[in-house]
């Protein structure tokens, strides 16, 4: 991961961390939803979101949250493997896996050389 884009991916991980540390779940999963735009090419990184948001889940107790990120975490090895992601997506449950989204502005910077 290239050092920009490991800022982002780091400060976007920052703030869902302190929103999380303050029990505001929701504000703790859009900082994930960012991050995981940001870190989704990226082994490690991809599965560390993952983990977050079924945390989050938890959290919520939201079972439809809990399965989804358990099948993605599960679907994180091939995807890293054969390279392929859905760009753009947000990793949440609420999206299909498979769809690719349209990345924010402020985010699509940190990804141009990727």
């Amino acid at each position: 991961m290239k050092p920009k884009l490991r800022k982002a991916f780091e400060n976007e991980m920052r703030a869902m961390s302190e929103a999380y540390a303050a029990r505001n779940l929701n504000q703790s999963f859009y900082h994930l939803e960012r991050a995981h735009i940001l870190g989704q090419r990226h082994f490690k990184t991809h599965l560390e979101t993952h983990w977050w948001m079924l945390k989050i889940g938890f959290g919520r107790k939201d079972i439809r949250e809990i399965f989804g990120q358990i099948i993605r975490m599960i679907a994180v090895f091939p995807a890293s493997l054969f390279g392929w992601v859905p760009v753009g997506n947000t990793g949440g449950a609420n999206v299909s896996a498979l769809k690719p989204m349209p990345i924010p502005h402020d985010l699509a910077l940190f990804l141009e050389d990727d």
